[in-house]
C-alpha cells in the first residue's frame, strides 16, 4: 500500500523529504487519496524505505502546514483538503519597517508571482518578541524567512525549527557558520568599498565622521569605515549621534534619518552647501533622498534586488548564501 502512495528515489538528487511530500500531492491529484483518508504512518513510510522518522515529520509537519494533511493524536494522518495547490506560507520576520525595508517586500512579494501566502511580524530588536514571535509559529509555516539582527540566542531559537525550511536575511553572523540559506549585507566590505568609489570627492573634505550609536547597527560599518580612513590616511571621527553645531569641510555618514534630518537642518540655519562646504552620505537608499537637499549620496544594498534573490532562494529550494549587490549612489551631497 505504501508503495502505491509513496515513492521514494534515493538515487533522485531531490531530498527525500520532499519526495514525500510530492507523492502525497501527486496521489491526491491522480485521485489515489481522497478527503478525510488515513496516510501511511510515520513509523511504516520510516521503515518501508528505511529513512529516518525526523525525515517522515518533517514531510508530514509541511503538509500540515500547508492545510492538507491534519493529525489526530492516537489514531494518525489524514487528508484534511484535496486543494493541492494551495499556496505555501511564509513566515516573515523583520527587524523593523520603514521604507527602505518596505521596497525590499514589496520586491519580494512580487518575485513570488502568488505562489506563496506571507505573513509579516516584526521583532524591533527585542530577543523576547523575538523568541516569541518564532517559538510560537514553529509548526505553523512552510518556510522561517528570518532577519536575526545582533540579538542573543538567535542560534538556540532557530535550531528548534526545521533547518531545511529556514533562511536567514540581511546578516549572516559568523556564529551561524552559513548553516542557513542566506540573502545577506557584507557591511565591513560594503562600507569599504562604497567609500572607496567616492575616494576622489572625499579627497576635497578634511575629515570623516561616521555616526555610529551602536546597538542595532552592524559592527561591519564601523569595521570598514576604519580600515579605509587607515589604508588611505583620512583623518576621522566616530560620535554616537550627530549634535550641532555642523562643521564646514566635514563629510558626515550617516546610518539613521533621524541624525540626517538634524544634520541638514543645521546646515540650513547656517548657509552651507551640501557637497560644496560639508559632504552628506547616508546609508539605505529611499526615493526621498534623491531629492532632499537637492539629491543625498547614499551607501546602500539594493533591496529590490534583495527581495527577488530571496523570493528565487525560497522558490528553488536552494541551500546557498547569495551576497546582496551594494553600491555608492552618488549625488549633489558629496
Amino acid at each position: 500500500m505504501y508503495r502505491k502512495i509513496i515513492n521514494i528515489d534515493k538515487n533522485k538528487g531531490e531530498p527525500r523529504y520532499r519526495q514525500i511530500i510530492n507523492s502525497v500531492l501527486q496521489s491526491i491529484r491522480m485521485g489515489k487519496l481522497k478527503n478525510n483518508e488515513k496516510l501511511p504512518s510515520v513509523n511504516d513510510i520510516a521503515g518501508a524505505f528505511n529513512i529516518s522518522r525526523d525525515t517522515v515529520m518533517l514531510a508530514y509537519n509541511e503538509l500540515k502546514a500547508r492545510g492538507i494533511v491534519r493529525s489526530v493524536p492516537g489514531k494518525g494522518y489524514y487528508i484534511d483538503s484535496v486543494d493541492v495547490e494551495e499556496r505555501e506560507r511564509i513566515f516573515l520576520l523583520f527587524d523593523e519597517f520603514n521604507a527602505f525595508k518596505e521596497d525590499l517586500y514589496n520586491s519580494f512579494i512580487q518575485h513570488l508571482e502568488g505562489r506563496a501566502m506571507v505573513d509579516i511580524f516584526f521583532h524591533h530588536f527585542n530577543p523576547e518578541v523575538f523568541a516569541s514571535l518564532v517559538l510560537d509559529r514553529k509548526e505553523r509555516y512552510t518556510s522561517y524567512v528570518i532577519m536575526p539582527a545582533n540579538l542573543p540566542n538567535v542560534l538556540e531559537i532557530l535550531n528548534q525549527l526545521s533547518q531545511k525550511r529556514v533562511y536567514l536575511l540581511d546578516r549572516n553572523p559568523e556564529y551561524i557558520n552559513d548553516r542557513y540559506p542566506c540573502v545577506y549585507q557584507d557591511f565591513h566590505w560594503d562600507m569599504y568599498n562604497g567609500l572607496c568609489e567616492g575616494l576622489g570627492l572625499l579627497m576635497k573634505y578634511k575629515k570623516l565622521v561616521l555616526v555610529y550609536p551602536g546597538g542595532k547597527e552592524p559592527e561591519g560599518f564601523l569595521t570598514g569605515f576604519k580600515l579605509f580612513c587607515e589604508r588611505h590616511r583620512f583623518p576621522y571621527q566616530i560620535i554616537p549621534s550627530f549634535q550641532p553645531p555642523v562643521l564646514k569641510g566635514h563629510v558626515y555618514i550617516l546610518p539613521n534619518d533621524r541624525d540626517l534630518v538634524h544634520l541638514v537642518k543645521d546646515m540650513g540655519h547656517k548657509k552651507l552647501v551640501a557637497g560644496r562646504d560639508v559632504g552628506i552620505i547616508s546609508l539605505n537608499d529611499t526615493g526621498l533622498k534623491e531629492i532632499v537637499a537637492g539629491g543625498i549620496t547614499t551607501l546602500s544594498t539594493d533591496f529590490v534586488e534583495m527581495g527577488k534573490n530571496l523570493a528565487q532562494l525560497v522558490l528553488s529550494n536552494k541551500k546557498i548564501c547569495l551576497k546582496n549587490p551594494s553600491r555608492l549612489n552618488i549625488r549633489n551631497s558629496l
